[in-house]
């Protein structure tokens, strides 16, 4: 495993389309999400694109805890999120802060649908099929926007939904 560098916003791939993943077998998808899951703990991530460490995949983590930056994230094991889709979503919608690596420095207050239910392959090429709901269900959006070349930029309603990081700190303390 190895701590990856975060792609920082302005590069390409950011706002490009990740490929799929084709070969469930190959070992260097395994060290991918190895590297991901140790990039995203040491960069007190919930979560992190193979797009945020420059891979064109299909791929992306979830691994929420309590850390500095998500002071109240429930806790679950990381998990590999494969070829990703939403197939339902509540009608209802919550807006709620969210903050990206790409971006650092900046938070911004997104609407993203509280329950979804998703589906998508685990390292093993199993097909999985879920219900996610509120910080989980928005990590999941979140990361599923950097698979379709977007970033949480993208989705603020307002520029005033937009605070640096030490003013949402103080907002949280």
């Amino acid at each position: 495993m190895a701590k990856l560098k975060i792609t920082q916003l302005g590069h390409p791939i950011l706002r490009s389309q990740a490929q799929p993943v084709e070969n469930f077998t190959d070992k260097k998808l395994q060290q991918l999400i190895d590297s991901l899951i140790e990039t995203a703990t040491a960069a007190n991530g919930v979560g992190i694109s193979a797009p945020q460490v420059s891979q064109s995949y299909r791929l992306f983590i979830i691994a929420s805890r309590p850390n500095p930056r998500y002071p109240h994230a429930p806790t679950m094991n990381p998990k590999a999120i494969i070829n990703p889709k939403i197939i339902a979503h509540s009608d209802e919608t919550v807006k709620d802060w969210e903050g990206c690596l790409s971006v650092p420095g900046l938070r911004g207050k997104i609407s993203r649908y509280q329950t979804i239910e998703v589906e998508y392959y685990n390292p093993d090429g199993q097909r999985q099929q879920e219900i996610l709901t509120d910080f989980i269900a928005r990590i999941f959006q979140h990361e599923l926007d950097h698979l379709n070349g977007l970033v949480f930029l993208e989705r603020l309603e307002s520029k005033k939904d937009l605070y640096t990081e030490e003013e949402y700190q103080s907002l949280i303390e």
